[in-house]
């Protein structure tokens, strides 16, 4: 037992060791190690490294030769890092993925509960960024992993739907400018359009009054203009708060009204027992009176009391009806309120969901053209708005697959400030070599431009039509994305997903050994079998 005790006792400090040393990796760097390192010679120190000062990322892009992480904003690179990528039979295949999830403390459902700490998920299946041990070479299961400290820095700063693009020889966005990128509709007022054609179930907000849009169409008037949709998603906000108040003086009026309500079946109780003690004191005077002599002293007082006794009577009924009269009004105004209550409690209910309508149309859109099944796709906050064909040129040869982001506005507010990066150098695909094995560059190589060439080719050769372009234009903002691959939709893009674009012709290990699933089922079950807070366990490299 001591034996046993010892043991379990080395092997907890070696852990506790090995986290924290993991979770320092970002002050001091990570050490890796190379071909060289296996041999018995030093590895090489690497640093996560502030480019300049960090902002709002927008894209990530994950090197697989290079073993490294460079995170853009709007300005171009800020931050950079080392990672470990999947090993060989589970590579981390190279696409276009989006941050799905984020957890701060998270298991894996693949590998044995293996703790995954500042988990950020890219594929429902169970690929994601996380903190964990790096060796300096692909050793992970699939994921990409990061140092600690980096890895916590970095999700601090993402948001859901920040673009996460692996390639496999590190290459940079470049500025491009396009007559065919997409640009807002200028002028404060847009086409109402895209509204009222919504895919979007229950999607009854915003709509132009049926009359008009009828009479322009009778007519052959010009479209209906609204306002923009920056101000509906205002005016939403203000009805939705407007919506509010009244919903809250209506429930106060409600419990003022059921509390006054509440005190009249006392004071009727009151009251009919006050007419109950009067009757019965008027009886007890009539029959002295009855009995008394009229004539006499006696009879006189007896008199007296018969008369004061029909005035308490008579003033106990009236305070009877008095009551009577003030409890069916009450009810009745407890209860209307209590309606009225209930109708202001649903037009709440219906202007926050008109106001969060109004605000997910300001949400940045991805648009997807896929060769493979000449469509195109737009997804707005992770949801499907649309999709339509498309006409490629020349569709029986690649295009190459291009992620285009719209990084900001331009010079004037209706425009857009495009950049783009390429999946690799050239619309060629990856460089091969003898032997099915393609040449893998040295980790300090300088993050190559993207292929502007082979990006405006693909653009020229798509034409979308021309009411997609237009219900586009109506809602496409910074941070909007348009994505031209020759690759479909992957088969993990589901519910609360962006696009996931998975290049077929490179690795796809990390796929492959993920455990089917239905794309509907949304998330994987947390296994219950963990024990909180064991980011030391002897799996936390996976």
């Amino acid at each position: 037992m001591v034996r046993i005790e010892v043991r379990a006792w080395r092997v907890l400090k070696l852990t506790i060791a090995a986290c924290a040393g993991a979770g320092v990796a970002f002050l001091v760097g990570t050490w890796t190690a190379d071909a060289a390192s296996k041999s018995g010679r030093a590895g090489k120190r690497e640093e996560a490294t502030y480019i300049r000062p960090a902002s709002t990322p927008i894209v990530a892009v994950v090197a697989i030769n290079q073993q490294r992480v460079t995170v853009y904003d709007a300005e171009g690179a800020m931050l950079r890092s080392p990672v470990s990528t999947g090993k060989p039979g589970f590579e981390t295949p190279p696409g276009i993925y989006s941050v799905l999830e984020k957890k701060v403390e998270h298991y894996s459902n693949v590998y044995y509960d293996a703790a995954m700490p500042y988990m950020q998920r890219i594929t429902w299946s169970g690929i994601a960024l996380h903190a964990g041990i790096l060796p300096g070479y692909p050793a992970s299961g699939g994921c990409i992993r990061l140092p600690m400290g980096f890895a916590e820095q970095l999700y601090g700063r993402t948001r859901l739907g920040m673009r996460v693009i692996v390639v496999r020889d590190d290459i940079g966005p470049a500025d491009i400018v396009h007559p065919a990128l997409f640009q807002p509709l200028a002028g404060d007022v847009a086409p109402v359009t895209a509204m009222l054609s919504s895919d979007k179930a229950g999607d009854g907000a915003d709509k132009a009054p049926t009359g008009v849009v009828d009479a322009a169409v009778a007519t052959g008037a010009p479209p209906v203009r609204r306002q923009s949709l920056r101000a509906i998603a205002a005016a939403k906000a203000a009805e939705a708060a407007a919506a509010t108040r009244k919903a809250d003086e209506a429930r106060r009026a409600v419990v003022k009204a059921k509390t006054d309500a509440a005190r009249l079946p006392k004071a009727l109780r009151q009251a009919q027992a006050a007419v109950a003690m009067a009757e019965a004191r008027a009886r007890r005077a009539e029959w002295a009176a009855k009995a008394a002599d009229a004539d006499t002293p006696a009879g006189e007082r007896a008199k007296e009391a018969k008369t004061a006794a029909d005035a308490a009577l008579a003033e106990a009924r009236a305070q009877l009806e008095t009551v009577n009269e003030q409890v069916q009004p009450a009810q009745e105004l407890a209860a209307r309120l209590l309606e009225e209550a209930k109708a202001a409690v649903a037009a709440r209910t219906a202007a926050l969901q008109e106001a969060k309508d109004a605000q997910s149309k300001l949400a940045p859109i991805s648009v997807m053209i896929s060769r493979s099944t000449q469509r195109l796709y737009v997804r707005q906050a992770r949801e499907p708005l649309f999709d339509t064909p498309v006409t490629i040129a020349d569709a029986d040869n690649p295009l190459g697959t291009y992620v285009f982001t719209a990084v900001g506005n331009g010079n004037a507010e209706t425009e857009l400030r495009w950049s783009v990066i390429s999946m690799y150098r050239s619309a060629k695909g990856p460089a091969s070599a003898e032997d099915g094995k393609r040449p893998r560059a040295d980790r300090h190589t300088a993050t190559a431009a993207a292929d502007l060439a082979g990006a405006k080719l693909a653009l020229d050769r798509v034409a979308i039509p021309k009411e997609a372009l237009e219900r586009i234009s109506e809602v496409v903002s910074p941070g909007s994305s348009l994505i031209i691959s020759d690759e479909p939709i992957s088969r993990e893009t589901g519910k609360h997903t962006d696009f996931i674009v998975v290049m077929s012709d490179e690795p796809q290990g990390g796929l492959k050994i993920r455990r089917p699933r239905s794309l509907d089922s949304g998330r994987y079950r947390q296994p219950s079998y963990r024990t909180p807070n064991s980011w030391s366990g002897p799996f936390f490299w996976w």
